[in-house]
């Protein structure tokens, strides 16, 4: 069972969300926690909840994915900043105990001048809060693509955050297709290298989720341009090998393309077909 989907919209619920993400041939689907470029969370309705547990159970649905802001940068030089980041961070941890089983997912931050070393520092320091509010909750640093001042766009910047948490049971990896390729991880032309690579610095038991995006951009451009499925710099046959590769088809995968509901129904069905 391959579990495919896309990034979704919860404003109307989850039940209608799900029902939406298996109208399009998707068992799995991505959303946002709370406002992705705010902080605000929508209230958490329990009714609508069990609703769409039960649908995604009866259907068949894997694990969800719930994508932290865009807004939360936990190494930021700045302590407001941080500060707010953080409790975005930790009232996450206090939701997702509500909501259908997800995979949490976030962005590791841009350091903004501090250096690695520094921001790594400060991202260690936040989920080793977070982890104390929500302990059974998996939560996935991203693979980024190195644009600016980013960190994770290497395989040991993600190794040393994981490390330096103390309960670092429960947390993981969501690499990006795209982001990977843009950092100069060649997943078009050696792929098995790259996993090879993740493997040895990582340890593969802690990649957890995969999206699925071609690139506008060329490899190792460190730019974060996500496109079409097919239509990109990546292509399709190098997509159906991600999906399809042994050691990645037990994961979720979800797409991040530009495009709607129906426009994304297209790229499953492209992917499956293959």
């Amino acid at each position: 069972m391959i579990y495919l989907g896309c990034h979704l919209s919860i404003s109307d619920g989850f039940y209608k969300t799900a029902k939406v993400a298996f109208s399009i041939g998707a068992n799995t689907f991505q959303y946002f926690t709370r406002n992705p470029r705010g902080g605000r969370a929508k209230e958490i309705d329990k009714e609508d909840v069990r609703r769409a547990t039960d649908f995604m159970a009866e259907k068949g649905f894997g694990v969800l994915l719930g994508h932290a802001s865009y807004t939360m940068n936990l190494c930021s030089n700045k302590e407001q900043t941080r500060q707010f980041a953080k409790d975005l961070l930790l009232d996450d941890m206090k939701r997702l105990k509500q909501l259908p089983e997800s995979l949490y997912i976030f962005h590791p931050g841009s350091h903004v001048g501090q250096g690695v070393e520094k921001g790594i520092r400060f991202i260690i320091e936040a989920l080793n809060e977070a982890i104390k509010v929500n302990p059974n909750q998996f939560i996935l640093l991203e693979g980024m693509s190195g644009m600016g001042t980013e960190i994770g766009s290497r395989f040991e910047e993600l190794k040393s955050i994981i490390q330096g948490v103390k309960e670092n049971g429960n947390l993981g990896i969501c690499l990006d297709t795209c982001h990977l390729y843009s950092a100069g991880y060649d997943v078009v032309k050696n792929l098995d290298g790259v996993l090879e690579e993740f493997d040895d610095v990582i340890g593969i038991e802690r990649l957890k989720a995969i999206h699925v995006n071609d690139s506008k951009m060329p490899f190792d451009s460190h730019k974060d341009r996500h496109e079409i499925i097919g239509d990109g710099e990546l292509g399709l046959d190098a997509i159906v090998n991600v999906v399809n590769h042994p050691k990645l088809k037990r994961l979720p995968f979800s797409l991040e393309t530009p495009g709607g509901p129906e426009d994304h129904a297209k790229e499953i069905r492209k992917i499956r077909e293959r």
